[in-house]
Parts: structure tokens; sequence; C-alpha cells
């Protein structure tokens, strides 16, 4: 499997995610800046979390206006597989390739903890490895992890099957304790806690490893 990490200004975990990819893949991850306008020859496109552009406006709000979304947008709409974490995630409502938005925590406090997280859905290239229903253990470190959309818009994506991720004790009062959310065509993901500060034991856990797993068996 082929990934790039796309490289925003202060977006301070895209060598976390590049260091998970080279680690579960073996290959050398390419580092994209934000404003270059092409992709290289990719599979996957990973959003990092951090704080683009300090989070001025909204966040991922002026991110979403960098040369390389064109391209981004461009991969999703050809199938190709694109993976938005924590700012990435905001980054993604930002730009219509997911509905809804991040709004500010419930308590109005950054949370920076591990959160127990049930897998809601297998049928994906992102968590086919995981079990249905599966507790899983990722951290999460935000200030804007609110997660919200319209009535009829959380109905479409429970009734599709989109929702990926749920919160088991929701720390920033998402809607329906929603973590994760997946496009119409299944190939794009978006999620507030950090699957890839997981993937080492070192690092205290091992269980963002199955999304990771689950991407090179399908892309690969």
């Amino acid at each position: 499997m082929k990934s790039a990490v796309i490289v925003f200004p202060a977006a301070n975990c895209d060598r976390d995610a590049a260091t998970a990819l080279e680690q579960m893949t073996g290959n050398k991850t390419a580092m994209v800046w934000h404003q270059d306008s092409e992709l290289p020859d990719v599979d996957l496109v990973v959003l990092p979390g951090g704080f683009s552009y300090g989070d001025y406006l909204r966040c991922g709000a002026m991110a979403n206006q960098s040369k390389i979304m064109g391209a981004i947008k461009a991969h999703a709409a050809k199938g190709g597989a694109v993976l938005g974490i924590c700012n990435g995630f905001q980054v993604l409502t930002e730009s219509g390739l997911l509905p809804g938005v991040l709004m500010r925590n419930a308590g109005l406090k950054f949370v920076c903890k591990p959160v127990a997280l049930s897998v809601e859905e297998t049928q994906s290239a992102f968590t086919r490895k995981y079990d249905k229903g599966q507790t899983v253990t990722l951290p999460v470190a935000h200030g804007e992890g609110n997660y919200y959309a319209d009535a009829a818009t959380l109905d479409r994506l429970e009734g599709d099957g989109r929702v990926m991720f749920r919160y088991q004790n929701n720390p920033n009062g998402s809607a329906r304790n929603i973590a994760g959310i997946l496009n119409e065509k299944r190939n794009v993901l978006g999620l507030m806690p950090h699957p890839e500060r997981v993937v080492d034991p070192l690092n205290g856990g091992t269980d963002g490893r199955g999304l990771f797993q689950s991407l090179i068996e399908t892309l690969s």
C-alpha cells in the first residue's frame, strides 16, 4: 500500500501518521506540502491531526483552502482512500467530503485522554480487521470534537451503516456518541480519536493497528 500524509502549517501529527504507516507497511510514506497541487501515485491519503493554521476562523476552514485539496477531492472521487484524523476530520467536513461539522466540546474544555470506542461497522476498508461491537481504546486530544449534523443526516448515516466508531463515554458531546463516519462511497473516513498513536506497544496500546491492517489488506 502506497500512502501520503498532507503537511499543513501547525498540523503536529503528520510525522506520527507517517511513522505509523511506515511501521505497518514497510514502505516510505510521501509527505505532501499543503500548497502542492498534485498528489503522488498513492492508494491512501491521510489528513493528520493538529491545529492547522492555528485553528483560526473554524477548525479546518483555512486548511480547506489549500491547493492540495483539489487533488484530494479528485482522489476521493476516483475511489481512492482518504483518512482524516482529528483536525483532518474537521478539514473533511469543511471541504464537504463528509457531512456535518465539528464544534466546540460541550464542556468548552480541551480533552486529552484515552477513550473507549465501539466498532459499529466492519464493512469498510478501514474496519474490516475489527469485530463488530468490539471495544477499542484510542486517545483523543481536541477542543472541537463535538460532532453535529441535522437529524435527517444523522438518520441517513445510521441507516447507511456509515457510523464507524461510537464513544462509550462521550467526551465532547457529539451527537449520538459519534466518533467516526464514512462518506457515501465508503472510501473517506473521518474520526476524532488517534489510531496512529496506538500502533506501537511502546506507546501504551495497539488498538489502532486494526485500522491500518484493514487498509493494507484492502489496498495492497
